[in-house]
């Protein structure tokens, strides 16, 4: 076996099907969000993100900042193991009762990322509850769609269809042991679930239901609870899933549950016992993050004022904004080639950095751009953005639904 010439082949398909991903060396400016400098061969340069999930701009407030340089300097760098040897500081303790208190729940269990948090519950899930089966949107982010298949027997049911959900419920016994696994805002076309109505088929046919908020803890609720918390129905939920690292602006991730059944998977989950705890200062970022943004909604109030002008302006000139009503702003392009070199250009000549967002993110042929206006993106910032999408629409225009490619491919 020529191991090296696989791995170049598998490189090279991903070539041919334009869904190489580069990645941007940026170096955000504190104070400056959201301009960073882009580090390339020629040199460095001054570029406005577009496309990052600080959606509300969290990791450079001086409460978060503040909060990190006195964790560090207090206890130092690391957690010095395990939470379960010697990893379990202070900090972790506050934190995971500040999530409980945020929804509603009688615990939370931190984890290193949300990835890791949805991975490790659903699969000691299946393994505490044998015969467990898992009803899943077909939208799922893919942390939560792979956890859940590979972690027991999964229904995939269409996307927000709750008679397709309710088919799936019927077809099981109903005293099989079953979980429904959803989001709250799906972060590629920015639906939202209709979370009440999931719980009422839960408690129809006997099910746990996962929630996962990472979209949108911190950005919505009157304390930044999420969808959930704005629709008044957290206390329906069994499990919710969120991170620290959007809305919040740091990073790692959590659930928050009943008590038994955090100190289940606390307990039993490899994920989390083998994995050594988030840093003292992250966890003291987060924990600030979180306390500021139950008493302010400076920040949310701004966020949603942004979001609607972006999409507005988007629109006015014609631009195939994808209409929803989360802060996701996507615009539609359809094709991996083409939609790499639409982000390309916005970065090369007009210093605008946008991530192409392509399979397996999303469908093939719904290839799009995926942009965040945060509380601090300018209306001067917004303008040159639009323009420049006008630029490049009018030079590469729509000919039958379909986009046709830049001249220069």
């Amino acid at each position: 076996m020529d191991y090296e010439n696989r791995f170049r082949q598998h490189l090279e398909s991903l070539h041919q099907e334009g869904r190489y991903r580069v990645f941007a060396d940026l170096k955000r400016r504190c104070g400056a969000f959201p301009v960073a400098d882009h580090f390339t061969e020629s040199g460095t340069r001054d570029v406005a993100v577009w496309c990052s999930n600080d959606y509300l701009g969290m990791s450079q407030h001086p409460t978060v900042r503040a909060a990190m340089h006195e964790a560090i300097d207090a206890v130092g760098a690391g957690s010095g193991g395990t939470r379960n040897i010697s990893g379990t500081t202070h900090y972790h303790v506050e934190l995971e009762q500040e999530l409980a208190d945020l929804h509603n729940k009688e615990a939370a269990l931190l984890f290193t990322s949300a990835y890791i948090a949805n991975d490790a519950t659903l699969s000691t899930l299946t393994r505490l509850i044998p015969g467990l089966q898992i009803f899943s949107d077909e939208k799922n982010h893919a942390r939560s769609r792979a956890s859940g298949m590979a972690a027991g027997p999964s229904h995939i049911f269409r996307h927000n269809d709750l008679e397709h959900l309710e088919c799936f419920l019927q077809s099981v016994p109903l005293d099989t042991p079953k979980l429904i696994a959803f989001e709250s805002v799906y972060s590629m076309d920015g639906h939202i679930a209709p979370i009440g109505e999931v719980c009422d088929l839960a408690d129809k046919y006997n099910a746990l239901t996962y929630l996962d908020e990472v979209h949108a803890v911190g950005l919505y609720g009157p304390r930044g609870g999420g969808i959930a918390e704005l629709e008044g129905v957290m206390d329906r939920v069994d499990i919710i899933n969120g991170t620290l690292a959007k809305g919040f602006g740091v990073m790692g991730g959590y659930i928050a549950a009943s008590r038994a059944c955090c100190d289940a998977i606390r307990s039993y989950a490899p994920g989390f016992i083998f994995t050594t705890s988030l840093a003292p200062a992250v966890a003291a970022g987060a924990l600030a993050s979180i306390r500021h943004l139950k008493r302010s909604d400076v920040e949310r109030t701004r966020h949603r004022e942004r979001v609607q002008t972006l999409k507005t302006m988007l629109a006015d000139v014609g631009l195939p904004v994808m209409d929803n009503p989360s802060h996701i702003v996507p615009v539609m392009i359809g094709d991996p080639v083409h939609c790499k070199a639409v982000t390309d250009t916005l970065l090369t000549q007009y210093g605008i950095y946008v991530q192409p967002i392509n399979y397996p993110t999303v469908p093939r042929g719904t290839e799009r751009m995926r942009l965040t206006p945060s509380p601090v993106h300018s209306d001067a910032q917004m303008a040159y953005l639009v323009g420049a999408l006008s630029e490049l629409w009018a030079a590469c225009p729509v000919a039958n639904g379909q986009y046709v490619r830049l001249a220069a491919e």
